[in-house]
């Protein structure tokens, strides 16, 4: 309410300043209409010069001519703006939405609209999609631009939407958040700007974690925290409209989902707050009942932070993790956690959800790359992992809904958790546990992995793109796996410790970080270039030519296979196979000979710990040391 106060005072006095403008010029303009109809129209022509252009099929012509322009000038009266509107086909003169040089006409509108709430919005459903475009520009103007921003990253129709938008809608960010108070609905804004934030080729300009920090803070200044209870955080008299407490209550527990996927997915603490509005019993108020869907993501989230606060939150710990002995009960525990929640689970039958609870499993055996490699159940958490790293990718692989498959579509989070997974594989592969898994069926596993990520790429050079190259070169890197302890009776084969971690500081994405680290060390000390390699994708495949490609350049489109209109350089996914357990419990083994092998230099960098793709990607275009120069840092210690 207060938020809609000031923006509608603010288009009042706009309003007033123009209709004053309008009036002092209205005589001479009339006077001499006929002799300025083609200065009017250079003037349109050259503030539109350096506009964004809808699209190619909307052609010159379809802008105002200068008669519309120069009968849009009494729309002035009204505070807005002329080139805010296009000439339709029919030659009616329609008004268009524009956020700075970027035009959207209605039917684009309710298309890009149509796009969000049928392929995105199923991975966070919280918006009602009966409510037409022009609400939501009305109730929130971040919002709207968000929604159009999300659902123009694969839309066939204008393939360079989304890049113009970046700008313009980032800065439209910055600004509402200046304004105080905010609206809730700002909070929605946000909530989808974390979980679909706009592409990036580093980690160092993604402020995914930031605007996740500022959702949360923005919702308890409002009160969201205690929905029936608003008025305790605002001057202002409160009532709400119908249906908008139980919209609180929804969009609240909205904000605590997206809070601890971007915590999981990035490897930081949680900043969620599960307090009695999210765990009230249902009969106390119908109103804080949450939908099912929410409810049961909810649930996965609630047992994500479980994960996060039981294993990673130590504070005798320098770097939060939790001792061995604790690690292994609190695993123990957590495990059986996990088992009841799938229970409670099975009967959803929704595929979406299936996926996160596949990525909370993962996440829970992530901290088997923090075991002491002598403790005795070692091998027993590796074969956990393993197994539910390959439950998460043939969940994912194999994710499709009413509209068919829609894993290019799925949420940061989902990517994040997919090169993890990928980074697991390649990881166990390419140690003594090798010998303890099906190498033909992992190796499949991982082929598909690199396609599913880089389906997951939405412009060229972003991250996806980029660690997707990272981990199909580190998969190349070395020879057959060979266990340094082979024919030593001395030593037992259960303490080799090639699967330990140098970076311990991200929690369960450790791995990921601690891999592209170790990928950096052979690479970019080399001064290689990895947009050359980008232009031509490198095949996983140790037996195909180094310089071809498994997976044609997906730059054309980025868009699913299987879905009309789809990107025909988009290889498809190969068959999915089934996991080849042996006897015993154990996975079958593989014999040495599988081109499988230790990552040769990989396994012992010298660095300080901090977040290496902060940076790390950073430099890689141009990389500002010779090669020689660097081996000589090597040598004294300082590379």
């Amino acid at each position: 309410m207060e938020r809609e106060i000031i923006e509608l005072r603010r288009q009042i006095a706009n309003a007033n300043a123009a209709a004053n403008a309008q009036q002092q010029h209205q005589q001479p303009q009339s006077s001499a209409s006929t002799k300025q109809d083609s200065s009017i129209s250079t003037t349109f022509s050259s503030s539109q010069r350096n506009m964004y252009q809808p699209s190619p099929g909307l052609t010159g012509d379809q802008y105002m001519g200068p008669h519309e322009a120069v009968a849009s000038l009494l729309d002035l009266r009204s505070g807005l703006d002329s080139s805010s509107f296009l000439r339709s086909p029919s030659g009616q003169i329609v008004m268009t939405k524009r956020l700075e040089d970027v035009s959207v006409a209605p039917e684009r509108v309710t298309e890009l609209f149509s796009q969000f709430f049928t392929f995105y919005h199923p991975f966070l459903p919280f918006l009602d999609r009966v409510k037409p475009p022009e609400e939501y520009f009305s109730t929130s103007p971040l919002l709207f631009w968000t929604i159009i921003s999300v659902g123009s990253r694969r839309y066939q129709g204008d393939r360079i939407l989304l890049n113009a938008l970046s700008g313009p809608v980032s800065r439209l960010v910055w600004s509402t958040l200046a304004d105080v108070p905010q609206s809730y609905h700002v909070v929605k804004a946000l909530a989808l700007l974390c979980t679909w934030p706009f592409p990036t080729s580093s980690t160092s300009t993604d402020p995914t974690f930031m605007l996740c920090g500022m959702m949360m803070q923005i919702a308890m200044q409002i009160g969201l925290h205690r929905p029936s209870h608003a008025q305790d955080f605002s001057k202002f008299r409160i009532e709400f409209r119908e249906g908008e407490l139980k919209d609180r209550v929804k969009t609240w527990g909205v904000c605590n989902i997206v809070a601890q996927r971007v915590a999981t997915g990035y490897g930081q603490p949680s900043q969620t707050l599960l307090d009695w509005t999210l765990s009230s019993p249902e009969s106390v108020d119908q109103n804080f009942k949450l939908p099912p869907e929410i409810k049961c993501r909810l649930d996965i989230e609630k047992f994500c932070d479980k994960v996060t606060r039981g294993l990673y939150s130590n504070p005798r710990d320098p770097v939060g993790l939790s001792s061995d002995d604790e690690r292994f009960i609190v695993t123990t525990i957590l495990a059986k956690d996990f088992e009841e929640l799938e229970g409670q689970l099975r009967q959803e039958h929704n595929s979406i959800t299936n996926l996160y609870l596949r990525a909370a499993g993962l996440h829970l055996r992530l901290s088997a790359f923090f075991d002491n490699p002598t403790a005795k159940d070692y091998r027993q958490g590796l074969l956990a992992l393993y197994l539910a790293t390959t439950l998460f990718l043939d969940e994912a692989l194999n994710l499709e809904t009413s509209v068919g498959p829609v894993l290019a579509y799925s949420p940061n989070y989902i990517y994040q958790m997919t090169l993890a997974a990928g980074f697991i594989l390649l990881k166990l592969c390419k140690s003594f546990f090798a010998v303890h898994i099906d190498m033909d069926y992992t190796k499949t596993l991982f082929n598909r992995t690199i396609w599913a990520i880089r389906s997951m790429s939405v412009t060229n050079n972003d991250l996806p793109e980029r660690l997707a190259e990272v981990l199909a070169q580190m998969w190349r890197t070395g020879g057959a796996p060979v266990s340094p302890y082979v024919g030593s009776s001395s030593v037992r084969p259960d303490m080799d410790d090639t699967l330990q971690l140098k970076v311990r500081c991200r929690m369960s994405m450790s791995l990921v970080y601690d891999s592209v680290w170790r990928w950096r060390e052979d690479f970019q000390a080399k001064g290689r270039n990895l947009e050359s390699f980008l232009k031509n994708p490198t095949n996983p495949d140790s037996n195909a030519d180094s310089s071809a490609s498994s997976v044609a350049p997906l730059r054309a489109s980025s868009s699913t296979p299987g879905i009309p209109g789809a990107d025909s350089n988009l290889a498809s996914a190969p068959p999915s196979h089934s996991t080849n357990i042996g006897g015993e419990g154990s996975l079958s083994t593989a014999g040495p000979g599988n081109g499988m092998g230790i990552l040769g230099g990989f396994m012992e960098p010298n660095y300080e710990v901090f977040d290496p793709l902060n940076w790390m990607l950073d430099g890689l275009v141009d990389f500002p040391y010779s090669f020689n120069q660097v081996q000589g840092l090597e040598s004294q210690g300082i590379a």
